[in-house]
């Protein structure tokens, strides 16, 4: 390694443990040390390749108080990788605060390519992929995440989340209210795993199938959807409606305001819901 020492990013397998780099190993095998950020999972990988290089956490929990103390080591010639649990290091994991702290203090950093969830998911659902948004886990409550959806309503690019077990049955029944009924939403699990799935269909349909077999809300999930596609040109909500729609939207929250609106003047409620956020994401 380097005299200077360096920074090492390094993903490791999300899953099936072939899919390390021989790169990978090569770093890890001459590194003074390695950060991880589940120093209990790091090291039954490195024992899996017969690795044996001191580890120590690094977490979201202690990464600030952690990161200038690395930065020290890496000055004073040490060459130290960063893992997290499973991927690549940084993408909704902790790191950035290290690297960021690392570039403003001209220390080496380099960055190897290799296994990351959000890179499996797209190149395997079937949805476009010259343009895509990242957005990382949900919030967790559920004003937050309704509130974060709505404002994704209208995106023209493929939205790419991480999702956890316990959430994913409330998260695909937000999509099923506030997106396009008939949007294709693909739910990669268990990637690179024994039971890799991908269940392809719109939110309604993926609520069942995970509602009908509960296996599939289970591992680690990555949730797709296609980009927003403009509604061709129809007449859409009355003006009667529209205007009812708006003052309701004084004193209801939108969900409410529409599901009323609708039984009020015999319009979707789905119409008027996409129409009100169309309204709000113009303003």
């Amino acid at each position: 390694m380097s005299d200077t020492g360096t920074l090492y990013i390094v993903p490791t397998p999300i899953g099936n443990l072939s899919d390390i780099t021989e790169r990978a190993l090569s770093v890890f095998r001459e590194v003074d040390a390695i950060a991880a950020e589940d120093t209990r999972h790091t090291r039954k990988l490195l024992e899996h390749y017969g690795i044996q290089v001191p580890v120590f956490a690094f977490h979201d929990h202690n990464e600030k108080a952690k990161a200038e103390q690395l930065i020290e080591r890496v000055k004073g010639g040490d060459s130290i990788a960063l893992v997290s649990d499973a991927g690549t290091p940084l993408i909704s994991d902790p790191g950035y605060a290290l690297v960021n702290l690392c570039r403003q203090q001209n220390v080496k950093v380099t960055s190897l390519p290799g296994a990351c969830a959000l890179t499996v998911a797209l190149s395997g659902a079937g949805l476009p992929t010259d343009s895509f948004q990242f957005e990382g886990f949900l919030p967790s409550k559920p004003t937050q995440r309704r509130a974060t959806l709505e404002s994704l309503a209208t995106v023209v690019r493929t939205l790419v989340f991480y999702e956890s077990p316990h959430r994913i049955l409330h998260t695909l029944e937000d999509m099923r209210e506030i997106f396009q009924e008939d949007r294709k939403v693909v739910l990669a699990r268990e990637l690179t795993k024994q039971f890799e799935t991908y269940l392809t269909g719109s939110a309604s349909e993926l609520v069942k199938r995970l509602t009908d077999d509960p296996n599939q809300q289970r591992g680690e999930m990555v949730l797709l959807v296609e980009p927003f596609e403009a509604p061709k040109e129809t007449s859409g909500p009355g003006e009667d409606a529209k205007r009812t729609l708006q003052i309701l939207l004084e004193e209801l929250p939108l969900k409410k305001a529409a599901a009323l609106c609708a039984k009020l003047h015999g319009e979707r409620k789905n119409e008027l819901y996409q129409w009100a956020l169309s309204q709000k994401n113009n303003d």
